[in-house]
């Protein structure tokens, strides 16, 4: 069996922050919040999927960097 990298607190979790993302979105569509509070957490989502998208566009120049290297070795 194949166990993942455990994090720890002070660890960017991507999958964390879409579990997250996810669950203010039921909230704000369940209408479990009132007007204050959707902005808030609105803000908090965005806030979210900014560091997720940081967090991929920087793993996708490491995959590219990784590719170039094998690309370079496998020229040589």
């Amino acid at each position: 069996m194949i166990k993942g990298k455990k994090t720890t607190s002070d660890e960017f979790s991507y999958e964390a922050k879409v579990v997250e993302i996810d669950s203010i979105i039921a909230r704000i569509e369940a209408g479990e919040l009132d007007l204050a509070e959707v902005f808030e957490k609105f803000a908090t989502a965005v806030q979210y999927l900014k560091e997720c998208d940081s967090f991929l566009q920087a793993k996708q120049e490491q995959v590219d960097i990784l590719i170039e290297t094998l690309q370079d070795e496998s020229s040589e």
